[in-house]
């Protein structure tokens, strides 16, 4: 929905559903989405963000009836397009997805074609007075970045996407942006990094003459051409998780003009020291389909995990388990959740990230990703993912409310 005040669009991210293909994306938009809207935004249109897996892209881009279709279907609801999780290219509910989520990383023809099909998707079917943006990973799982050649093979085949947009817009009229996503265990973790990926391979002179090449334009327009379709998603509890203060990181991003196309929502689990009783706590949230990438602050030093499971285990072979350490859990809980249980989570990062936003708009997006719905304990399912959803909307609205 269209928030006012020059604060952009708010919705959630529809990858909480069931949506690997298309019939399963298409039974959660026509089952979920009115429903939420009924409850959030009654009587204005309400925005929404497509999860688009690879196999879903490829069909509505090539079906002109399946598009057709869906857009007759937002009319009737009024409902828009304005933003698409090409976030996850394969499986993502029910399956053990873990560091495949990132696969087939920027390195691959596969997912420059789906990323391709995605903008030419969003070209038909978002109305035009909206930006759609793209959501996509930080280019690939850390560990396998293995030389400069891999880096390399990211930033070509990132222009080559940048020139495809370029060229969208020249022919349909249609300003498409493609959002990348810090996350911890990848290429482009922290927001340093994001930065010095941005300023040395992607906003690089060499990257403006590549990209003049590929799109047939002057490398003066170039320059300006790469800052106007690639930019982050800024996801507050992936950076909460690595111990930004959302403040600081944005500053940052503000001061390097790296722009902020998404401004993501989402809260983590937070622990302030670490006791048996907490340990105790996290193992049932441990072995999750999902990753749950652990951040360790010990005595001013950083430690990264991967999954819970790999932080329990470092912290059982610890000789000082009492020495004092802090951990900050990459596994999304309700952003309008202050505690889990007895566990406490990042929502002052996610609120202090939204009274950013409400002095200064940030971004023309802002979307709420809680997708572990379906891996909570069920003691803190009090309702169905209507309710739930529409609760995380409700308080961030609540919270871009005050002192209005």
């Amino acid at each position: 929905m269209e928030l006012g005040a020059g604060l952009g669009h708010l919705t959630y991210s529809t990858l909480v559903h069931p949506g690997d293909t298309w019939e399963q994306m298409w039974e959660s938009l026509t089952r979920y989405v009115p429903a939420v809207k009924a409850r959030v935004a009654p009587d204005q249109p309400f925005g929404v963000c497509l999860r688009l897996s690879g196999a879903s892209a490829a069909t509505l881009a090539g079906s002109v009836e399946e598009r057709r279709k869906l857009k007759e279907f937002l009319a009737e609801h009024d409902c828009y397009v304005f933003t698409t999780n090409a976030f996850v290219y394969g499986g993502f509910k029910n399956t053990v997805v873990k560091e495949r989520v990132y696969e087939p990383d920027w390195q691959t023809d596969d997912r420059v074609r789906f990323t391709m099909n995605v903008a030419d998707i969003l070209a038909d079917i978002a109305p035009a007075e909206v930006q759609p943006s793209i959501q996509t990973p930080p280019m690939g799982f850390k560990p396998n970045v293995t030389g400069p050649e891999v880096v390399e093979r990211y930033r070509r085949n990132v222009l080559r996407v940048a020139a495809h947009l370029i060229e969208l817009e020249r022919r349909t009229g249609k300003l498409i942006t493609l959002a990348i996503e810090p996350e911890p265990a990848c290429f482009v973790e922290t927001t340093d990094e994001a930065i010095a990926y941005f300023e040395e391979h992607l906003y690089s002179g060499a990257a403006a003459a590549e990209l003049a090449s590929l799109a047939g334009v002057p490398i003066s327009e170039a320059n300006a051409m790469l800052r106007r379709h690639i930019g982050l998603v800024y996801d507050v509890g992936h950076q909460a998780v690595e111990f930004e203060d959302p403040r600081a990181a944005i500053a940052k991003l503000v001061a390097a003009g790296i722009p902020i196309y998404k401004l993501q929502l989402a809260a983590a689990l937070r622990i302030p020291q670490v006791l048996p009783e907490d340990v105790e706590r996290l193992r049932r949230l441990a072995g999750t389909i999902y990753l749950s990438q652990t951040v360790e602050r010990r005595d001013g030093e950083i430690t990264r995990h991967l999954n819970i499971e790999d932080a329990i285990a470092a912290w059982e072979a610890d000789a000082d388990r009492t020495a004092p350490r802090e951990w900050r859990v990459h596994f999304h809980v309700p952003i309008f959740l202050e505690r889990l249980g007895e566990l406490q989570t990042t929502r002052a990062a996610t609120a202090d990230a939204l009274a950013l936003h409400r002095e200064q708009p940030l971004s023309r997006h802002v979307e709420i990703e809680t997708y572990t719905f379906d891996v909570l304990p069920e003691e803190f399912k009090t309702g169905d993912i209507v309710e739930y959803v529409s609760r995380e909307i409700a308080w961030a609205k609540d919270e871009l409310a005050r002192g209005a």
